[in-house]
Formats: structure tokens, sequence, C-alpha cells
């Protein structure tokens, strides 16, 4: 079981406006890799909403780099691997709408949705199948959460 869990979390709502990439990658079924980054959405704007969702603001992303500066160190992560995201439709988005904005190819990939599999909210899917939860919309939680999901979907089939 290979896989890279994703998730983004938005500035704006613009899905260009990536704030906060998760990755978690799964190789052979063990978690290999995590990683978390605060990424600085075009013009670094904020819409009160989506800090009141995620809690990451303008403050946290001032220094960090755009998407355009990380992509080639996440890209190997992502193109020609199985995406697994709880509601992949947004992320997959996400990724599109970032990279046309940067002017990036986009590249190929599998996707599978643990939301579409479920039909749970991510915090309903965790209580659920009694996966530990904790710090919601933290794209690096909300990734690992995914995974821990994908597992055990992929365990019963």
């Amino acid at each position: 079981m290979n896989f890279t869990a994703l998730d983004f979390e938005t500035a704006i709502g613009p899905r260009y406006s990536i704030c906060q990439v998760g990755l978690v990658i799964v190789k052979n079924g063990e978690i290999v890799r995590e990683i978390a980054q605060l990424i600085k959405p075009p013009g670094n704007e904020y819409s009160p909403y989506n800090i009141q969702v995620h809690g990451i603001t303008p403050e946290d992303t001032e220094n960090s780099p755009n998407f355009a500066d990380i992509w080639d160190k996440m890209r190997p992560y992502i193109e020609g691997q199985l995406i697994v995201a709880h509601n992949a439709a947004f992320d997959v988005s996400c990724l599109r709408k970032t990279l046309e904005f940067y002017d990036l190819p986009f590249p190929k990939f599998e996707v599978d949705c643990t939301y579409k599999r479920t039909k749970l909210k991510l915090n309903l899917a965790c209580d659920a199948m009694g996966i530990e939860f904790n710090n919601h919309h933290d794209a690096l939680a909300d990734a690992r959460a995914c995974a821990q999901i994908y597992f055990q979907l992929m365990n019963k089939a």
C-alpha cells in the first residue's frame, strides 16, 4: 500500500490561495515521512472566515515561501503517485488552481477520496473508526487522519 495523503488549507475563497500543506507519505503500508509547510498565499491575503476555520494568519506566513518556491520539493510525492485526500475534489482543485496561478504544469497522478468512501466529514469518520483526531484544519493533522482512515478502508477491502 503506497500513497500520499494530502491536505491543503486556503487563505481566501479562491483555491489558488493555499496557505498550508500537509503530506503523509506511505510506503508498503507504513508512514515513512510527514511534511507540514506554511505557504505565503498571493499577497499574503486572508479572509476572517478562513482564519477562523484554521487559525493561520498573515503574520504566520509573512516569511514563508510561496507555493512556486516549494513545488519542486513537493512534486515527487505527488507526481505519478496515488493521492488520497478527504474531499479530494477540493484538494485537487486547490493544487490545479495554484499551479495555474504560478504557470506550473499539472502532474499526472491517481486520486482516491476518503470522503466519497465514508460519506462522513473527517472528524465524524475518525470518530466512527476509533481514530484519535486532534487539531482539525491543521493540514498535517488532517492528512494524517486521512491516511489512517484509508488504512482502515483498504484493510477491510
